[in-house]
């Protein structure tokens, strides 16, 4: 018990487990509230008029497509033309019709609208009879918040790795790690007094992440439950095999870096090309897909699906486990 106190007081000195901590947490809220925000006006047409020169009926009409400022002086409106971080197209007349001025550096979009504008001007009479059909502005961010917000929980999920990978790389550095070499402690007690920190951090960071994301039943709430605690255990036990392997801080860092890409990559790939078959099979071998296959059943409605994804981390939990138990005890028999 007092190891698991030490331990615990270590984690809460550490800046670099606070932040992996408290970062997906910060990501889930940015992403829950970003979906009620509108950007449809970074995608619309800003115009700017020289004051006096275009007649009111022209101004009236360029308004119907986008805001029209009107500036003072020729300078004035050239400067904010060219002004890199705006989209603003310049507009002055041109005996009866319009010409336009762009910097060259908006989006292609832009460009478009500023060289079809004149010819639409000309046509505005034809223009007027034809019957316009209004279609609703698909949510681009609430499209793609059915990949980030599991993506998020992934990460939240897999924190535990880094916290006992770091752990344990720092323990070598200060010169705790012969200490515990010699002390009279089993492999399972050592297991547990390292699992428990990095199970217990990503746990409670999972929980939250998803109380913010996501908003289920109690029997679907429990499967999460159940996805997360075993993530968590299986993220800590590859945590322990991390820093184990680590021979220095950056040694680690790069061995971290692999990992959580590795856990992002895999699921990530198989949803957006849509993996299925033997392959689908083989991607399972990384313990992440199969909790993203969860997260992604569970918001789907689809709970069936959420307990094969829970029976096969499972599966990698007593493999992890028993693997790490049999090294230490070998190593045990050699050192003896």
């Amino acid at each position: 018990m007092k190891g698991l106190k030490y331990q615990m007081k270590s984690v809460l000195r550490d800046k670099f487990c606070l932040m992996t901590f408290l970062l997906p947490v910060l990501v889930a809220v940015a992403l829950h509230f970003m979906g009620s925000i509108d950007m449809s006006s970074l995608g619309e047409l800003h115009f700017g008029v020289l004051e006096n020169d275009l007649p009111l009926q022209a101004v009236t009409w360029l308004e119907r497509y986008g805001p029209v400022t009107a500036y003072a002086t020729l300078d004035d409106l050239t400067a904010a033309v060219n002004e890199p971080s705006t989209n603003v197209i310049g507009v002055r007349m041109d005996g009866e019709s319009l010409k336009t001025a762009i910097a060259g550096d908006e989006l292609d979009i832009f460009q478009q609208a500023a060289a079809t504008l004149p010819t639409l001007y000309e046509q505005r009479n034809a223009a007027e009879q034809v019957e316009v059909l209004t279609l609703e502005r698909p949510d681009i961010l609430e499209s793609l918040q059915g990949i980030f917000i599991p993506a998020v929980l992934i990460v939240a999920m897999f924190m535990g790795c880094t916290f006992n990978a770091m752990n344990i790389i720092s323990e070598k550095e200060d010169g705790v790690a012969f200490v515990n070499e010699i002390l009279p402690m089993t492999p399972s007690q050592y297991i547990l007094q390292k699992v428990v920190v990095g199970f217990l951090f990503g746990s409670l960071s999972s929980i939250i992440t998803a109380a913010i994301c996501f908003h289920l039943s109690w029997k679907n709430f429990g499967i999460m439950l159940a996805l997360i605690a075993l993530s968590s255990f299986v993220a800590a036990m590859i945590g322990l095999f991390t820093g184990k392997l680590s021979d220095g801080l950056m040694t680690g860092v790069v061995y971290i870096k692999i990992v959580m890409l590795l856990f992002l990559a895999v699921p990530l790939v198989c949803a957006l090309v849509g993996v299925s078959g033997p392959i689908a099979v083989v991607c399972n071998i990384v313990p992440s897909q199969p909790a993203f296959e969860g997260i992604m059943a569970l918001s789907a409605g689809n709970a069936g699906a959420a307990v094969k994804d829970v029976g096969i981390l499972a599966v990698h939990c007593i493999t992890w486990f028993a693997l790490y138990v049999l090294i230490s005890a070998r190593r045990k028999v050699q050192v003896a």
